[in-house]
C-alpha cells in the first residue's frame, strides 16, 4: 500500500469520544447556554396552560368556599328559627310542648351538625372532583372504585347506617329530647343524652340504658303535651253520692289554690262518676290534667287529702271483702284414745273393755 493511501485511511478513522474513552468531560459554556435556552422555550410554550389550570383551580376553590360558608350560615339561621318556634296545643301556650334549654341546645346542635356536615361533604367533594378533572385525570376508575367501596361498606355497616338514619329522623321529628320520660320498648326511663347512634336513658333505679336508635320500633313519650292523674276511691255502696261528690269537690278546690299544686294542675280535678258498682262497694273515679311527668305526684297528694277529708266526713273507704273471724277449733278426735301402753296392763279398764267376751255355755 502506498503512503498516501495509509495517510488517507488514518485520517478517515474517527477518533473515540470522551465517553467511550472513559474520561469525563465538563460541559462547556455553550452546552449550558443551549440547555437554558431549551428550558426557557419550553416554559414559554406552556406557561399559558399552567396559568389557565391554576386560575381554574383557584376559581373552583373560591366558589366552593363561598358556597360552603353561605350554606352553613343558611342552615344556622334555619335552626335558630326552628328553635324560636313554639308549638301550641288547643291554642294555649300552657298546653304546648315544654322544651327545656338543654333539650333545645342539644337538638339544634345535632340537627345543625348533621346538615352542615352533609353540605360540606357534598360541596367539597364536588370541588375535588372538578379539580381532578381540570388536571385531565380520568375519573371513571376512581368513581367506580368509590362505588364498589361504598356498597361494601354499606353491607358491612348496615346496622350502623340504620342507627344513624334513625337518630337523624328522631331528632328532626322531635320525637323526644333531654329530660323526657319515654318508653322505648327495650328500656324505659328519663332521657339524659340523645345521639345520632345511641340514646342514653336513666331508669327508675338509677341504671343507665344505652339504646341503639335502630332497635327502637316505637316510642312512648310521657313528657309531651300533658299527663292524666287518675284516682279510684272504693266506698261502701250505702254511702251518699252527693255527700261524696261534695267532699271531693271541696278537696279539689282547696288543692288547686295551693302551691305548688296550682302549677302542676293544668285542669280542674273532676269527678268522672262511678267506675264500677257492686252489692257491697262502689268505685268513684277522680281525674285531672297535670304537667307532664307529674301525674304520680299529684295522685299521691290527692289520695292523701281525700283520705283525711273522708275521715272527717265519716265516709268509710273499703279496700275489699271483710276478713271473716276465725271459727272455733274442732275437737281433736284422738283426744279420747288411750295410749298403747294402757293395753299392756290386763287389769286396766281399757284392757278389760277390749277383752273378748267368752262364748255362752251350752246346756247339756
Amino acid at each position: 500500500m502506498s503512503l498516501p493511501a495509509v495517510l488517507l485511511a488514518a485520517t478517515a478513522t474517527p477518533s473515540p469520544s470522551p465517553s467511550e474513552s472513559g474520561v469525563a468531560t465538563v460541559p462547556s459554556l455553550q452546552d449550558a447556554q443551549e440547555s437554558a435556552t431549551n428550558a426557557a422555550s419550553w416554559v414559554e410554550q406552556n406557561w399559558s396552560t399552567w396559568l389557565a389550570i391554576g386560575l381554574r383551580v383557584l376559581l373552583i376553590l373560591v366558589i366552593a368556599a363561598v358556597l360552603r360558608v353561605a350554606v352553613r350560615r343558611a342552615i344556622t339561621k334555619l335552626i335558630d328559627r326552628m328553635n324560636r318556634t313554639v308549638q301550641a296545643v288547643d291554642g294555649t301556650a300552657l298546653g304546648g310542648l315544654l322544651v327545656n334549654v338543654e333539650r333545645r341546645r342539644q337538638r339544634s346542635q345535632a340537627i345543625g351538625s348533621v346538615l352542615r356536615s352533609v353540605a360540606s361533604f357534598l360541596i367539597m367533594g364536588t370541588a375535588a372532583l372538578m379539580i381532578l378533572a381540570t388536571f385531565e385525570i380520568n375519573l371513571a376508575p376512581l368513581l367506580a372504585s368509590a362505588g364498589v367501596a361504598g356498597v361494601a361498606i354499606g353491607f358491612g355497616a348496615r346496622n350502623l347506617v340504620t342507627d344513624f338514619l334513625s337518630g337523624v329522623f328522631m331528632i328532626l321529628e322531635d320525637q323526644y329530647g333531654v329530660g323526657d320520660t319515654i318508653d322505648a320498648g327495650v328500656a324505659a326511663g328519663e332521657v339524659i343524652e340523645v345521639g345520632l347512634r345511641v340514646t342514653k336513658l336513666r331508669g327508675d333505679n338509677g341504671e343507665i340504658w344505652y339504646v341503639r336508635n335502630g332497635e327502637v320500633k316505637r316510642i312512648g313519650n310521657l313528657s309531651q303535651g300533658w299527663a292524666t292523674a287518675g284516682v279510684d276511691v272504693t266506698l261502701r255502696a250505702s254511702e251518699d253520692l252527693d255527700k261524696v261528690k261534695a267532699t271531693i269537690d271541696e278537696v279539689a278546690e282547696r288543692m288547686s289554690k295551693e302551691e305548688p299544686w296550682n302549677e302542676l294542675l293544668w285542669g280542674p280535678i273532676e269527678v268522672l262518676g262511678l267506675d264500677s258498682l257492686l252489692l257491697d262497694s262502689m268505685v268513684v273515679r277522680v281525674s285531672a290534667k297535670t304537667m307532664p311527668g307529674k301525674a304520680l305526684t299529684v295522685e299521691r297528694e290527692l289520695r292523701w287529702r281525700l283520705k283525711h277529708a273522708f275521715d272527717a266526713a265519716d265516709i268509710d273507704i273499703v279496700g275489699g271483702p271483710a276478713v271473716a273471724a276465725d271459727p272455733e277449733p274442732a275437737p281433736d278426735p284422738t283426744a279420747a284414745v288411750a295410749a298403747p301402753s294402757v293395753y299392756s296392763n290386763t287389769s286396766s279398764p281399757q284392757a278389760e273393755a277390749a277383752t273378748p267376751l267368752a262364748p255362752p255355755s251350752v246346756p247339756k
